[in-house]
């Protein structure tokens, strides 16, 4: 949400979405950012932690100075991450964490607790993606800015379609760097038509398959689309905990592999399984597997 926009502010824990992000950066002209800052900060102070959608913010980046000042905006108990947009470089991430970490002391906020979400936006980003997800403890998040014609478009050259194809090795690329450093949350790019959900959905989908546990909206009308694809079935949550108990029941008689719904199932697949049941919140404690 473009955060000089107080009206959007307002409805923002209404919208659906786990977090709103407050945009300093491209949604705001040069003569509306000090009113964006204002308006950040003045939301963030009213709110409490945890309490209603979780709060985000891209900052800006191309200039020091406006980088500080945004922090010292939205640096607050509230803010859960900051959106790092046009890294090229680890060097970036770590400049914000500095920052961050003064910011914090002023506040009197634990060091540490503002995470930091590096937007992959250039082709240079994409190249060094390891390093990135690398750069900070704080990198909880991560992901690209695929949208049509945006700034990772410009920088490597594609023509978006929902299906993604042209973006499917950027895509793949920055999930392997973002899971092989131990990133919690891979976080896909947005679609930034409006006109047709099914694109919303198409690109949700492809991005989910690929690995990503969610996915940026620019528009309310995106978020149910988007909960929906990112939110396990019951049909799904309920194959993991048979393929679980089916390698129970295997394991206490010796036996490592079953046939299973038309598959083969061994101790990968329970793994798998329960690793999918607690990213959903499920718990699963009475299995015997490791």
């Amino acid at each position: 949400m473009p955060a000089q926009r107080s009206e959007f502010l307002t409805k923002a824990d209404d919208r659906g979405a786990d977090a709103v992000i407050l945009d300093l950066e491209d949604a705001v002209a040069e003569r509306g950012k000090a009113a964006a800052r204002s308006n950040a900060t003045e939301w963030l102070v009213a709110r409490r932690r945890g309490v209603g959608a979780w709060a985000m913010a891209r900052v800006n980046t191309a200039q020091v100075e406006d980088l500080e000042q945004d922090l010292a905006a939205v640096v607050h108990d509230s803010l859960l991450a900051v959106l790092v947009p046009k890294i090229t470089h680890p060097d970036d991430v770590r400049l914000v964490a500095d920052i961050l970490s003064w910011h914090e002391g002023r506040r009197g906020v634990p060091r540490g607790q503002v995470l930091i979400w590096p937007i992959i936006e250039t082709a240079e980003a994409v190249r060094r993606a390891d390093e990135i997800a690398r750069a900070s403890s704080r990198i909880e998040f991560m992901g690209g800015g695929t949208s049509r014609d945006g700034d990772l478009a410009r920088s490597v050259g594609f023509e978006w379609t929902p299906e993604g194809l042209e973006t499917l090795v950027i895509r793949s690329q920055v999930l392997v760097a973002t899971r092989a450093a131990g990133v919690q949350h891979p976080m896909t790019g947005l679609v930034s038509g409006l006109a047709d959900i099914d694109e919303v959905r198409t690109f949700a989908e492809s991005s989910r398959r690929l690995g990503y546990k969610g996915m940026m909206v620019i528009h309310p009308a995106q978020v149910a689309i988007v909960n929906e694809v990112f939110t396990p079935t019951a049909e799904r949550l309920d194959d993991a905990r048979r393929v679980i108990s089916a390698l129970d029941d295997a394991a206490a008689e010796g036996i490592g592999a079953v046939e299973h719904d038309g598959r083969m199932i061994d101790g990968a697949m329970a793994q798998t399984a329960k690793k999918f049941l607690a990213d959903a919140g499920v718990d699963n404690d009475e299995s015997v597997l490791p």
